[in-house]
């Protein structure tokens, strides 16, 4: 079974010029302090969970195509995904069942921006303090469609193992999920702007190397993210 996605994005993206040599850590916002902001949101959605249709502007994705992932077409949108605060999530599932990793990538990214209240603010980037505003039923939501179209692999729960396994170490954290990369004999984190160097193919990624989630403004954003009540137990893994 193939998947097509209904999501409308409109877009307005400012952006300085970026020195071919500068390293990034991955977006979580489509905006950044520093250099560009991105401006994006969504409308949705399907008539039917077994078609949804797309349409999608320019919204600031890096100009990298999914690799399709071979477990996708037989793959079940699931009925129910609950948000605490109505944002529809239909899209985020079809780009997932799909295996437009990138699209899924993106998607992800906005709602944390509408769920977290930022959107509504006027801002197009997350604070580590709205965190907490964030709903533990969006978030769950998030997570299991990440985790079934991965195959476990992709979800903010892997990234709070690996983050574990770090011991808090935001360093060794992005070595062990594939962030960074080898440049000569300097290690670095992967550049996002341009040609991205991030991995959207769910054979070829490290676990947890997605969703990508900003570290332009510290670590602290996705500190809080993975410290969120949500994975203090396992309900999240409940389906609704």
């Amino acid at each position: 079974m193939k998947f097509s996605i209904l999501t409308t994005f409109g877009a307005a993206l400012f952006a300085c010029a970026v020195p071919s040599t500068t390293a990034f850590a991955p977006l979580l916002s489509s905006s950044t302090r520093s250099c560009s902001t991105f401006s994006s949101s969504s409308s949705s959605s399907s008539s039917s969970l077994l078609t949804v249709f797309s349409t999608m502007a320019d919204s600031g994705v890096p100009p990298t195509e999914s690799a399709p992932a071979s477990s996708v077409d037989d793959a079940v949108i699931p009925t129910k995904l609950p948000s605490d605060v109505g944002f529809d999530y239909v899209p985020l599932a079809g780009a997932l069942a799909s295996g437009d990793l990138v699209q899924a990538d993106q998607i992800t990214r906005d709602a944390l921006i509408v769920i977290s209240g930022a959107k509504a603010k006027g801002r197009d980037f997350v604070y580590w303090t709205e965190v907490k505003n964030i709903p533990s039923t969006d978030l769950a939501t998030i997570e299991r469609l990440w985790q079934q179209f991965s195959g476990g692999k992709f979800g903010y729960s892997v990234q709070k193992k690996k983050w574990k396994q770090s011991k808090g170490d935001f360093e060794v954290f992005c070595k062990k999920i594939g962030w960074t990369t080898q440049d000569g004999e300097v290690e670095r984190k992967k550049r996002w702007f341009g040609a991205s160097e991030f991995i959207y193919d769910v054979k070829k990624a490290p676990e947890g190397h997605l969703p990508l989630t900003s570290a332009l403004r510290g670590t602290s954003l996705i500190k809080k993210i993975l410290e969120h009540p949500v994975w203090e137990n396992d309900d999240w893994k409940k389906q609704p």
